[in-house]
């Protein structure tokens, strides 16, 4: 790091010390969704120095977006959400790179189009993806930090694959992608959360959302959480059961 970098992360330095800063500097992470989600975990993994943020959506910059989308704005309106999220976490922190894919993800692409990186973030909006994402995940032994919101409510947990239940362990039913209500400030606090636990991995700081799914209820301003357990015989994350117990 030079001088300026030093002084710009200063406060998280005290955290976590040059080495973790170096390690955010060194990381790859990808960030499938500029949207809701999308958002703020690009913005504060942008402003905290992660070196290379990995942009997957395919989809352009809509008026409805504008309640919780906060990267886009009214002039963005008809861009790529992936173009218009880059130039301002660029703007945000010229020091990183931020890499895009303007593609929609499928069982054909994926593996073509994902580069090989440290975290993969799930800041999606329906669980098809979400599934082929997970099995990604899973193939790579990458982590995967799930996310998702609607109303006043969300959740997130993290998943290790080989360690902890799959993405499919916990949501084995794929349903139609519909539309949801949601307030702007749901997916800003889902989202923060998120970044946290990529930055705890990266810099391996705390204890994770290992094995947890926890819930916020904007209503009641409370949170929760439930644990998780591997699915017996899951087709994703089963075989890695398997091989771990046959070391």
């Amino acid at each position: 790091m030079n001088d300026f970098e030093r002084e710009k992360y200063s406060r998280q330095i005290l955290l976590f010390g040059e080495e973790g800063q170096e390690k955010l500097k060194k990381a790859k992470v990808l960030v499938a969704g500029a949207g809701g989600l999308g958002s703020p975990v690009s913005t504060y993994l942008a402003i905290a120095g992660v070196g290379k943020i990995i942009l997957a959506d395919f989809d352009s910059v809509d008026p409805s977006n504008l309640n919780r989308q906060f990267l886009h704005h009214e002039k963005d309106i008809g861009r790529l959400k992936v173009e218009s999220a880059k130039e301002k976490l660029l703007s945000m922190n010229p020091d990183i790179e931020v890499e895009t894919i303007a593609e929609m993800l499928t069982e054909s692409n994926l593996e073509a189009l994902v580069p090989e990186c440290d975290v993969i973030v799930d800041a999606l909006d329906n669980l098809e993806t979400r599934h082929m994402l997970n099995r990604l995940a899973v193939k790579r032994r990458i982590p995967l930090i799930h996310g998702a919101v609607t109303g006043y409510d969300g959740q997130v947990t993290t998943i290790m694959p080989g360690e902890t239940p799959c993405f499919y362990c916990i949501f084995p039913r794929i349903s139609k992608k519909e539309v949801f209500p949601v307030l702007g400030a749901t997916p800003g606090i889902i989202g923060s959360i998120q970044a946290n636990e990529v930055i705890k991995f990266l810099t391996g700081q705390g204890k994770l959302l290992e094995g947890r799914l926890l819930f916020w209820n904007g209503l009641s301003g409370n949170f929760s959480e439930i644990s998780l357990s591997k699915l017996n015989n899951c087709p994703v994350c089963g075989n890695l059961k398997e091989k771990s117990e046959n070391k």
